[in-house]
């Protein structure tokens, strides 16, 4: 079998041939790349010559060069084009890099070589490395003895193995919970290209007829803010709450399973619970901190979520539910603000947001241009590719645009790298954006609701991060930063979406070309404190389920996650009947399945970081070329090369405040900062 990923590619950008690569192939690769590494790291850990930075730290970020780029090819297309045969795979590969991870960071021979290096003479990103690298090595349990060695790598296998299968299940999960609906009358209150697509997505899943309306990951589903009848809506917002509980796809054991193994690796690495592990990664400084930011927040947004139903029950005439929640919320936003959420859609197209919105405000901000590329060969034909280039004209990096949901495609929205921009490897990035947009009907254009035309401007934001990468070594380059940081330049790049030198452009009626009507920025405004109680009350609930399993101490083992995950928020003084977590315990994919495991606090601890970066672009004349010249030199292109709130303060001129986001999330008037 000749595997193209066994040599580098010769496509531009070293670009892999997608057009030629099976699921074997990704294995394959992934074996070969494994013992390539761990010969490569042999020879460091055994060199005769004296220890120095490049024979041995600047050496090992140069090992491992065909794992990775076997690796990034992989994680592209299997989250986001994940046949069944690459799932039949992905236990094997997942386990041969669980393993491998262990091999590297519990070799003695190799970490005694590092630490016997005297790195006091370095400085600046040569430094870092070497302090990351260790406390990397050490926080992955190299110090331990042999035995809790042992015992680590096993229980490193058992979460690897429970995590994908965890996948596994949810993906099917989701697919078993899309809704058939017989009759159109259901589903009054949806377009005539949104019933086209539903008929669409019946057929291709095998009806013979009627309609299926196929969910998103978090329970919130967008149908629920149009479809007319409270029936339907309710047997929407049923499907999208109840996915992983029962049959042969359900995922809350997997879960608990998985929460438990990892509170006993966190006492094997001499930690309390798994939250204590994670946050020494973090920017945050412990995990009382963390609990105490989610504490004074939830009070007032309680507080806020429960007016907000005083208010739509007027409106329904009857106490409010919570499938019904974002049908009376956007008749709220008619009623007190002229502002017709729904009829928005048809002056956000897809194309336009992309081209005259996304990359536009990355041009005024930036300098970027982009040219659509049709010569590269991307794992399906949805995926759409741009060259991006720097105002001088060189070269930046490709941008993969992956939009339309599909069956094979994971739930939610994200980021990925193909390549990473680091001048030790001299490799150009390659990144990409996921969405799980409906695809329309043959012939109908793509219409996006404004929270979709947020979450690409936030994924975009990611995709800048990993574009104006310009660190030396691979391991501090990009979105390499802690977890609670990574979040933060997604979030500032949110603030140009509904800024007046930017919607102009893109905002446009797709069948009249009309420009949105006068008065809606303004209606938007005045209306975006509305909402926030529910809105910050369903992601504190998911932040604070996502601590309450990774607090779990030594071995302990929940029976009743259900039980469980309705205790913890109540105790916190949530209201989970009335406004449920964004993500339950059965399909909470960021935590069981996504790296963000004790680490959902991340999007709120980044977003005192966006409140006050947005107020400074307002104070300093919004996106102008020089704000975002200073904004990409000392944050977006520093990665990990130096202590990113050292980057925040350099950028900033002082610490961030967190009134701006108090302020901008409706809670100043019941925090005191």
């Amino acid at each position: 079998m000749h595997n193209p990923l066994l040599e580098r590619s010769t496509l531009p950008f070293e670009f892999p041939d997608y057009s030629a690569l099976e699921a074997p192939h990704y294995l394959d690769a992934v074996r070969h790349g494994v013992d390539g590494q761990l010969e490569e790291l042999r020879a460091i850990a055994q060199n005769p010559e004296a220890p120095t930075f490049e024979n041995t730290f600047v050496a090992m970020e140069r090992s491992g060069a065909l794992l990775r780029r076997a690796l990034m090819a992989y994680w592209t297309v299997f989250s986001a084009h994940g046949t069944d045969e690459l799932r039949e795979i992905d236990p094997q590969l997942q386990a041969l890099v669980s393993a491998h991870e262990d091999a590297i960071h519990l070799d003695e021979e190799l970490f005694a070589r590092l630490v016997s290096l005297d790195a006091a003479g370095l400085v600046g990103e040569d430094a870092r490395l070497v302090s990351e690298t260790l406390r990397t090595f050490r926080a992955a349990g190299a110090e331990l003895d042999a035995e809790s060695k042992a015992r680590l790598r096993a229980l490193n296998s058992e979460v690897t193995d429970l995590s994908s299968e965890y996948s596994r299940r949810l993906l099917a999960a989701m697919n078993e919970a899309a809704l058939h609906f017989a009759d159109a009358a259901e589903l009054a209150g949806l377009s005539d290209g949104e019933l086209a697509s539903a008929a669409d997505a019946a057929r291709a899943a095998g009806h013979a007829d009627g309609y299926l309306l196929t969910l998103v990951l978090p329970t919130s589903q967008p149908l629920l803010e149009r479809l007319e009848r409270s029936g339907s809506r309710r047997r929407l917002f049923e499907a999208s709450l109840n996915r992983g509980l029962e049959g042969e796809n359900q995922t809350l054991e997997l879960a608990s399973r998985m929460a438990s193994l990892r509170s006993t690796r966190a006492r094997l690495l001499g930690h309390d619970t798994h939250a204590d592990v994670v946050l020494q990664e973090a920017t945050a400084p412990g995990l009382d901190a963390v609990r105490a930011r989610l504490a004074e927040l939830i009070a007032p947004a309680v507080a806020n979520a429960r007016a907000e139903a005083e208010e739509l029950e007027k409106i329904s005439g009857s106490p409010i539910m919570p499938w019904d929640w974002a049908f009376y919320s956007a008749a709220v936003a008619r009623e007190r603000h002229a502002l017709d959420t729904v009829a928005l859609r048809e002056y956000f197209e897809l194309d336009a947001v992309i081209e005259r919105g996304v990359f536009a405000a990355a041009t005024r901000l930036y300098g970027l241009s982009f040219t659509e590329r049709f010569d590269l060969p991307t794992y399906h034909p949805d995926v759409r590719t741009w060259e991006v280039f720097n105002e001088d004209g060189s070269t930046l990096g490709l941008f993969l645009g992956d939009y339309f949901a599909r069956s094979t495609k994971a739930g939610g929205a994200w980021m990925n790298s193909i390549r990473e921009s680091a001048s030790l490897l001299g490799e150009l990035p390659v990144v990409t954006n996921t969405l799980n947009i409906p695809k329309p009907a043959a012939g109908e254009p793509a219409l996006v609701s404004l929270d979709e035309v947020n979450t690409l401007f936030h994924e975009f934001g990611h995709a800048l991060h990993g574009l104006f990468s310009n660190g030396v070594y691979p391991s501090l380059a990009g979105t390499s930063v802690p977890r609670d940081f990574v979040e933060y330049p997604s979030q500032v790049n949110e603030m140009w979406a509904l800024h007046a030198e930017v919607l102009p452009g893109y905002a446009a009626h797709t069948r009249t070309g009309d420009p949105l009507p006068d008065g809606t920025v303004e209606a938007l405004e005045a209306a975006a404190l509305w909402g926030e109680g529910f809105a910050t009350t369903e992601y504190l609930s998911a932040a604070v389920l996502d601590l309450a399993w990774h607090s779990l101490t030594d071995g302990e083992l929940v029976e009743d996650p259900l039980a469980f995950e309705q205790r913890a928020l109540t105790e916190a003084g949530l209201i989970p009947d009335l406004v449920p977590s964004r993500y339950r315990t059965g399909y909470f994919k960021h935590i069981f399945d996504g790296g963000y495991s004790a680490g959902y606090y991340s999007y709120i601890w980044s977003e005192v970081l966006d409140a006050d970066t947005v107020e400074w672009f307002t104070e300093n004349g919004g996106p102008k070329r020089e704000n975002g010249e200073r904004f990409r030199t000392e944050l977006l292109s520093r990665g990990n090369t130096r202590d990113p709130l050292e980057s925040y303060e350099i950028f900033r001129g002082r610490p961030a405040l967190i009134e701006p986001l108090l302020l901008r999330r409706g809670l100043a008037k019941e925090i005191k900062a």
